[in-house]
């Protein structure tokens, strides 16, 4: 390939000569091209020099910010760590209407640890009912319970099933669970359903469900002292009270309230049928 290519220069050489009036002339004009490449090289040189120079202090320019730029971030998660909320043995905020406080009540055991959910349900019911301390705590302070009755009186309205006079005794339960904060309503009919009833029982159940708009009716089988099933009547409702920094005692009495009157509303419903009212008030 190179000596194809080298007498082609030779003959463009040719004709360049031919039309150019004096060869000296294009030599000198030779000579001034690579002085000038000389002079090129030089210059390129010392600014490349110079570059170099100049990147070692823009290095450690950058080195110098990235170190403040390292404290500051410190800083930042400082004071965003001191803004975090405080909180107590229970797990409540600073701001919690119960923060930093110790409960306890004596107990023929001694003294037994109230946690908040359950100083909450004593409170609704001995300070605000005035009712006698009857919840039991268990062993950890991490589970409470509270049974107690009530009587349920039907509306005087003329519109509903069950009249004034159409009274039943309504069994309740209220447990109470520290680790999820929750409370928990039960409250029963006290007499188990007929084998004949459980059948159209289960079929109101469905039937009124969909429309409580607070809780639910359940169904529940259970064995008696002489190991036969029976069935009782329940509506059940359920609140946390985890977040609830102030008011967790309403919420409680709110959850009572609400749960007996769709529990009074529910059974009035179930007795249209006739069998279920006679059982009722049996």
């Amino acid at each position: 390939m190179a000596t194809k290519k080298s007498p082609a220069k030779k003959k463009v050489a040719t004709k360049v000569v031919k039309k150019a009036p004096a060869k000296k002339a294009v030599k000198k004009v030779a000579t001034k091209k690579v002085a000038s490449k000389k002079i090129v090289k030089k210059v390129v040189k010392k600014p490349v020099a110079k570059k170099v120079a100049t990147k070692k202090p823009a290095t450690k320019k950058v080195s110098a910010k990235k170190i403040p730029a390292k404290k500051v971030a410190k800083k930042t998660v400082k004071s965003a760590s001191s803004k975090a909320p405080k909180v107590d043995q229970y797990g409540l905020e600073q701001d919690d209407e119960f923060y930093g406080l110790y409960f306890a009540k004596s107990t023929t055991k001694g003294l037994v640890e109230v946690k908040p959910c359950t100083f909450s349900l004593m409170y609704w019911w001995k300070g605000l009912l005035g009712y006698p301390d009857m919840i039991e705590i268990s062993k950890g302070s991490n589970t409470a319970m509270l049974q107690f009755e009530s009587t349920f009186g039907g509306g005087d309205s003329g519109e509903t099933e069950l009249t004034e006079k159409d009274v039943l005794d309504i069994d309740h339960i209220i447990e109470v669970d520290e680790q999820e904060m929750m409370i928990s309503l039960y409250s029963y009919v006290p007499i188990p359903v007929p084998e004949k009833l459980v059948g159209a029982l289960s079929l109101a159940v469905l039937n009124i469900n969909p429309e409580t708009r607070y809780g639910s009716l359940e169904i529940c089988p259970t064995e008696n002292e002489e190991g036969e099933t029976e069935h009782f009547l329940r509506y059940r409702a359920a609140t946390y009270l985890r977040g609830i920094k102030s008011g967790k005692v309403e919420a409680i009495e709110s959850m009572v309230t609400n749960g007996s009157e769709f529990f009074g509303l529910a059974l009035d419903a179930m007795c249209v049928n006739k069998s279920i009212k006679k059982w009722l008030l049996s």
